[in-house]
């Protein structure tokens, strides 16, 4: 093994080892010095081969930092993607624990669930339209194991584009019945709104955050499939988490969908 792969090793244990103490790493990108967000990707790809190997199955995809308040946020400047987990899927308003997530903070966005695999050439939004089966209200429930969230575009991308959990809304949609960049979304908690934003803050339109994830994914060899639950994105500000705590957010011309935090 190469003195660059055992150092992608060692990133990948130590996001996973934080996980699984409940206790914060140092950022990784110390042993990344140097190396390319391709690299990064691989670091995360060595730890979804370990959740794949105990037993999960990669549902889905996420596109992250699509929304430019996020970015601003967390101080980074580009998208980047992560992989769903069937472990990490959660429903309307089931109760999500928070012994399963470090530092999290949550973010409404459009869901897409795919019908057709899509090609394995780059694609339009065309394709994008004809492949998808529906559309739903989701809440990404993002978490980071580096600690205070000190985060580069390397951070991020290694440990799975801050990946934590999802919810998704219950009522699907389907895409034609909905203008995905005109909807506007508010998200709530105990009485007050926490985020606002619309699907124009997701990369010009969701639809376009899609493309862009479906693109950059075949260029790697793993076009989207049929069944893939794609999170399109942020459509505001993340809010953080703290505590027991329900939200709601709700999106127009999709309804709402809600996540409660309890403990344990």
């Amino acid at each position: 093994m190469s003195d660059k792969e055992a150092l992608k090793r060692q990133a990948a244990h130590r996001l996973r080892e934080a996980q699984s103490t409940r206790v914060p790493c140092a950022p990784v990108r110390d042993l990344l010095d140097g190396m390319s967000v391709k690299d990064a990707y691989e670091v995360q790809s060595i730890n979804i081969d370990i959740d794949v190997q105990s037993g999960a199955c990669v549902v889905g995809w996420k596109a992250g930092l699509t929304a430019a308040s996020v970015r601003q946020q967390l101080g980074v400047d580009a998208p980047d993607f992560g992989a769903l987990l069937n472990t990490c899927g959660y429903g309307d308003n089931e109760p999500v624990p928070l012994s399963r997530l470090l530092q999290p903070k949550i973010e409404a966005e459009v869901g897409f669930v795919l019908e057709h695999d899509l090609p394995t050439r780059r694609v339009t939004a065309a394709d994008v339209m004809r492949a998808t089966a529906f559309v739903v209200p989701a809440l990404e429930i993002v978490a980071s194991r580096i600690q205070n969230w000190d985060i580069t575009i390397l951070d991020t991308v290694a440990d799975n584009a801050s990946s934590g959990l999802f919810t998704l809304g219950l009522k699907p949609v389907m895409l034609k019945d909905v203008d995905v960049g005109a909807v506007t979304m508010s998200m709530t908690s105990g009485g007050d709104v926490v985020s606002q934003g619309s699907g124009a803050a997701c990369m010009g339109n969701p639809l376009n955050a899609v493309v862009w994830l479906a693109n950059t994914l075949c260029d790697l060899g793993q076009p989207l499939r049929a069944g893939d639950v794609i999170l399109s994105g942020a459509l505001g500000p993340m809010a953080s988490v703290s505590g027991p705590s329900r939200f709601e957010a709700s999106i127009e011309g999709l309804g709402t969908v809600r996540a409660e935090f309890v403990d344990g």
